[in-house]
C-alpha cells in the first residue's frame, strides 16, 4: 500500500490489485469502451490514410464541432485530458500571465503541474465550499494589472461538472464570462465530464458553452465511453493562433488522428455521449437514494448531481470496504471518499456495493 499527499486537499490510498479487477467505483476511467466506438475504430482501420489530421475522419470531425458548438469553433484533438487542458491555457495565456481557479481545480491538483511547466503561467488559487467559482471570489484575485512584479491575471478556468461533482447553472457560467470579458481576460471550461453536466442541466453542449461567452473548452470523452483522445475547442476565433505548433511542442500532435477522430464522430452523431452519460447519471442517483436508507454513520457530503457521490463515514469502515471494492479516498483527515458511476455500472453493481457497506457498518 502506498499513501499520496496531494495539495493538502486529499489522499489517495492505492492498493495493489489484482488485474481481473472487479467492478469498483474509484474512476469512470476504470469503464470499458462503447461497443459502438470499438466498432467506429475497426471500420477506420479498413484502410490507409493520411497522417496527422489530413484524413477525411479529422475533416468530418472539424465539421462536426462547428455544427456541435458553433461555426466559429476549431478543435484540436490531443491524446488526454490534461493536454487539452494545457493547450487551452497555452492558447489563451503567456508565461507572464495567470489563471484564476478553484484550490480544488483538476489543473491544481491533478496535473503535476503541467500547466506551469509547458505554459510557465502562474495559477491563482481560491477556496470554495463546493468546488464553484463566483464572481467575488474570483475578484479576490483581480488585482495587480499592470504591475510589473505581479503575474498578470488572463484567464479564469471552472470544471463543469466541479471535481466535487457540483454543477454551475447556466447564469453562473454566464456571470462569469461577462467578468472575465470585462478584465480583458478568458474564460475556459474543463469539460472532462461536459456529457454527464449537459443532461443534468438539460441543455446542449453549444448552450453551456459558446453561447455563454466561453472562449476556450476541454471536451472529453474517455470518462464516457471513449477509448483514448480529448479535444481542445477554441469557441472565441482570436485564440486559434499558431495552434498546431503549439499542439506539436506540446507532445500531443496524434500520427494516426483518424481512430481519435472516429472515436468522437461516433460519439456525437451517434447520441452515445447522452445515452451513457444519463446512465452514470441515474447510477449516482440510484447509489444516493440506497445510502439515504442507511444510518447516521454516513453522511453525503455534496449534492449529488452528476455520476459522483462524495461520503463521510468513519475511518474503519471505508478501510475495510476498500479491501472489498476499489475507490479512492478524498479527504482521508475527514474520513471523506468520492465513490465515482460509470456508463457501464449496473443496478447489481450498486446493490452488491450497498450490501458490502451495510455488513461492514453493522461490524
Amino acid at each position: 500500500m502506498r499513501i499520496f499527499a496531494n495539495a493538502n486537499i486529499r489522499i489517495f490510498r492505492f492498493y495493489t490489485i489484482d488485474i481481473q479487477m472487479k467492478r469498483g467505483f474509484g474512476s469512470d476511467n476504470h469503464s470499458g469502451i462503447s461497443p459502438e466506438v470499438i466498432e467506429a475504430i475497426a471500420k477506420a482501420n479498413s484502410e490507409h490514410a493520411l497522417a496527422y489530421g489530413d484524413d477525411e475522419y479529422t475533416k468530418r470531425l472539424e465539421e462536426l464541432f462547428k455544427e456541435t458548438f458553433g461555426e466559429q469553433a476549431r478543435v484540436y484533438l490531443v491524446f488526454n485530458g490534461t493536454g487539452a487542458n494545457v493547450l487551452c491555457i497555452d492558447a489563451m495565456c503567456r508565461s507572464h500571465e495567470a489563471v484564476v481557479c478553484a484550490e480544488t481545480a483538476h489543473i491544481n491538483v491533478d496535473e503535476c503541474g503541467a500547466p506551469q511547466r509547458v505554459v510557465g503561467c502562474r495559477l491563482l488559487t481560491v477556496d470554495t465550499p463546493d468546488g464553484k467559482l463566483t464572481p467575488d471570489l474570483v475578484k479576490t484575485r483581480l488585482h495587480g494589472f499592470g504591475f510589473e512584479h505581479h503575474s498578470q491575471p488572463k484567464a479564469i478556468s471552472i470544471s463543469q461538472p466541479t471535481e466535487l461533482g457540483t454543477l454551475y447553472t447556466l447564469d453562473e457560467i454566464k456571470a462569469l464570462a461577462d467578468l472575465a470579458h470585462s478584465y480583458n481576460m478568458y474564460l475556459h471550461v474543463d469539460g472532462a465530464r461536459l456529457a454527464n453536466a449537459a443532461v443534468a442541466l438539460g441543455c446542449t453542449f453549444k448552450e453551456m458553452t459558446t453561447d455563454l461567452g466561453v472562449d476556450a473548452l476541454s471536451f472529453g470523452g474517455t470518462k464516457n465511453g471513449l477509448l483514448m483522445g480529448e479535444s481542445c475547442v477554441l469557441l472565441n476565433p482570436t485564440l486559434d493562433v499558431d495552434m498546431k505548433y503549439r499542439r506539436k511542442q506540446m507532445t500531443q500532435l496524434c500520427s494516426k488522428m483518424r481512430f481519435m477522430a472516429a472515436q468522437f464522430i461516433c460519439y456525437l452523431e451517434s447520441g452515445i455521449w447522452r445515452r451513457n452519460a444519463e446512465h452514470s447519471n441515474r447510477m449516482a442517483q440510484l447509489l444516493h437514494s440506497q445510502l439515504l436508507t442507511l444510518n447516521s454513520q454516513l453522511k453525503v457530503m455534496y449534492p449529488v448531481q452528476v455520476n459522483s457521490v462524495f461520503v463521510q463515514l468513519p475511518t474503519e469502515v471505508w478501510h475495510r470496504l476498500q479491501e472489498r471494492y476499489f475507490f479512492y479516498d478524498w479527504d482521508e483527515a475527514n474520513d471523506v471518499v468520492r465513490w465515482m458511476c460509470s456508463f457501464d455500472t449496473t443496478e447489481e453493481d450498486i446493490h452488491a456495493f450497498v450490501y458490502a457497506l451495510k455488513e461492514e457498518l453493522s461490524r
